[in-house]
């Protein structure tokens, strides 16, 4: 007869194995063509299981080269497609995603050994999230029905074992431990699903709703799925999430820069970091292309960029400044002056944030500040 001190361990080896098993056995993905599910977990997305956030099978998880600041939140963000369909690539906009497609957010903070808070600018946890080590704020899905893309924002309740749907909006406060161990408050706004739409209005003639992460520029990085490192744009291709791609693959596809990279340019950097937290509004369609001010990538850089530019209707959001950006005098730039405040009616972004992005705004000041001074006559 085999020792009781040997049949423990086996036991214990075959409970975990029986938990995996069950943690990577959920229900299939929901996806919900009319109506507004209250919780989350009626999509069959994620799960949590085993004191972790578990991803259903065929949810991919994937990462943007420079992600939009969100008051430090990190997040994971996944697509689902129906099977045999895929979204359409695309150079320089949005890929064409299939009726069906089901993009989240989830948006987290991660714990110190005290279970306070952390805001942190290292990089994000992947898609194992540990529930001991993180907490979960909110999971945001943009779900492709046959009438149009539409938002639901679905709030983690304090257990962190569900996300119920909060179509109002939600506030919510938060005692956080800044990385140099400073403490402070912070109210984490849940936008309503209107304030999604101001965003996410990729054309505001046509109100045409898109999301922003999905193209080639800020999805061409690599990703480790299941230990392995894989470029993300060729791992859709080969899961069969993503067609068109080009014929060299993502060799061939453009490519932001990531802002916490210190190897690339800060002229690089600084254009990402707009691309990505400016561009989806100040463009030539966008919500505020009344401004005349476009910071996608790409835009030549000359006075729509901001350069030598004079406001359109900014009010108290000059701070008595005369140019959007002042090449050369950082401190005399609109645009260093807003995104330096959290004051309403001064800073940019409007919404998505309480607070200020330190180390992105150093990023723009330095930018800014490498510029060769004075105007060139284009005042």
């Amino acid at each position: 007869m085999t020792p009781t001190f040997l049949t423990r361990p086996l036991l214990a080896a075959a409970c975990a194995l029986a938990l995996t098993a069950c943690t990577q056995s959920q229900a299939p993905v929901s996806f919900i063509a009319e109506g507004n599910p209250e919780k989350l977990s009626d999509w069959h997305l994620m799960a949590v299981a085993g004191g972790k956030l578990q991803l259903n099978k065929d949810v991919v998880p994937y990462d943007l080269n420079t992600p939009l600041f969100t008051d430090y939140a990190h997040k994971l963000r996944t697509v689902w497609m129906p099977k045999g369909q895929a979204a359409v690539y695309h150079a320089d906009s949005t890929f064409d995603f299939p009726v069906g497609s089901i993009i989240s957010k989830t948006f987290y903070y991660p714990k110190g050994a005290d279970g306070k808070t952390v805001l942190a600018t290292s990089d994000n946890g992947g898609d194992k999230l540990d529930l001991a080590s993180v907490r979960l704020i909110e999971t945001r899905l943009l779900v492709r029905r046959a009438s149009g893309w539409i938002a639901l924002p679905y709030v983690w309740n304090a257990g962190q074992t569900e996300a119920v749907l909060s179509r109002t909006g939600d506030q919510i406060p938060l005692e956080v431990v800044h990385e140099d161990k400073r403490s402070a408050r912070l109210t984490y706004v849940v936008p309503n699903v209107n304030q999604c739409a101001s965003c996410h209005v990729a054309d505001v003639k046509s109100r045409q709703f898109q999301p922003i992460g999905p193209k080639a520029r800020h999805l061409n990085r690599d990703y480790t799925y299941d230990g392995v490192s894989v470029n993300q744009l060729d791992h859709l291709a080969r899961v069969g999430y993503l067609t068109g791609m080009p014929a060299n693959g993502a060799g061939a596809a453009p490519r932001n820069a990531n802002w916490r990279d210190g190897t690339q340019s800060v002229e690089a950097r600084a254009r990402a970091y707009l691309d990505i937290n400016c561009a989806h509004c100040h463009n030539d369609k966008g919500a505020a292309n009344t401004t005349a001010l476009h910071l996608q990538m790409g835009a030549p850089a000359d006075l729509h960029l901001g350069l030598c530019k004079p406001p359109v209707a900014a009010g108290a959001g000059t701070g008595g400044r005369s140019h959007d950006i002042a090449p050369g005098r950082p401190d005399d730039s609109i645009m260093l002056y807003r995104l330096d405040s959290a004051e309403p009616g001064i800073m940019m972004p409007e919404l998505g944030r309480g607070s200020v992005h330190k180390e992105g705004v150093a990023l723009i000041r330095a930018w800014i500040a490498a510029m060769k001074q004075g105007c060139d006559g284009r005042t």
